[in-house]
């Protein structure tokens, strides 16, 4: 049997179909409706539409933003706020006539890279998801850790760790806290750095390309970020140690972060020796469809 994935992004909805081996048979994209009736229409006919070209019925799996709240199966922090305090699995199923299994866009893309990308064979995992927002997921053994509470990995709405005077109490986020890595080593925290520096607004790339060309400015900005996020990952280093952090997101193709992160994670992180791996996602914007796919591997 073949597996499909769904991933339901903020602007757009993909379906894939993949075979036992992870080929791609089918794979199909569309808007995001923004409406919660339409969105499980709009699935319904992808999952129908790619079974057709596959030429055969899967299991179905969904990565979504935000997660299900285990206690009332009702979504919640999802920034496609239309789901929130719905009940989409269920509804999702009944609209289907069969099981949906569905996880968190970013454990999905952590259970992507753990199965077949750049975490395969690896004991733990945690993906580092540093995009307009940032997101985070723990697979073991090949398994998502979701929790006792479903928040397992919601790594975005910690505060930055070791907070310098200048930096607390940090920026208001949208979650109702300060100083979240939602709002400081994501691709808008970036941005936003740059402007309160020197009061230009520059996208995340045209910051990348100012600072290899030397203009203090964004030097200044990406070294702060660079502290941050390296800051954040040995959080997570001093509670999970993972074997691998899998980067993904648009500021995961900032190659430099490879080399400089390291060196943060080793001053941060407890006894100072620290030598575990950074990879990019193999699959690129492909890992969370993939991942859903593979939640029926679990």
């Amino acid at each position: 049997m073949i597996r499909i994935g769904i991933d339901l992004g903020g602007t757009k909805i993909e379906a894939a179909a993949l075979d036992a081996d992870g080929t791609f048979l089918a794979r199909l994209r569309t808007p995001n409706p923004g409406d919660y009736d339409r969105a499980i229409r709009e699935i319904r006919d992808l999952i129908a539409r790619a079974e057709a070209e596959a030429g055969s019925v899967g299991t179905i799996g969904v990565g979504t933003p935000g997660s299900i709240n285990p206690r009332d199966g009702r979504m919640r922090n999802a920034n496609a706020t239309f789901l929130n305090g719905r009940t989409f699995r269920e509804d999702l199923a009944e609209a289907l006539g069969r099981d949906v299994r569905m996880a968190n866009d970013a454990n999905c893309l952590a259970l992507s890279e753990a199965v077949d990308g750049a975490a395969a064979g690896a004991h733990s995992a945690f993906a580092v998801i540093i995009g307009t927002g940032v997101g985070g997921g723990l697979v073991i053994d090949g398994r998502i850790v979701e929790g006792a509470n479903g928040m397992g990995g919601e790594w975005g709405h910690v505060p930055l760790p070791w907070m310098t005077a200048g930096e607390f109490p940090g920026p208001a986020c949208w979650c109702g806290h300060h100083g979240c890595l939602d709002m400081l080593v994501s691709g808008t925290g970036l941005q936003k750095d740059m402007t309160a520096r020197s009061g230009q607004t520059l996208t995340g790339p045209e910051i990348i390309a100012a600072a290899r060309a030397g203009e203090a400015h964004a030097v200044a900005a990406f070294d702060a970020y660079v502290d941050r996020l390296g800051r954040a990952m040995a959080m997570v280093v001093n509670i999970v140690d993972p074997d691998v952090f899998v980067l993904g997101g648009g500021m995961s193709n900032v190659t430099e972060l490879y080399a400089a992160l390291p060196a943060v994670i080793d001053r941060f992180s407890f006894g100072g020796s620290w030598s575990g791996q950074i990879v990019a996602a193999r699959w690129g914007d492909s890992s969370g469809v993939r991942g859903a796919a593979r939640l029926w591997n679990e």
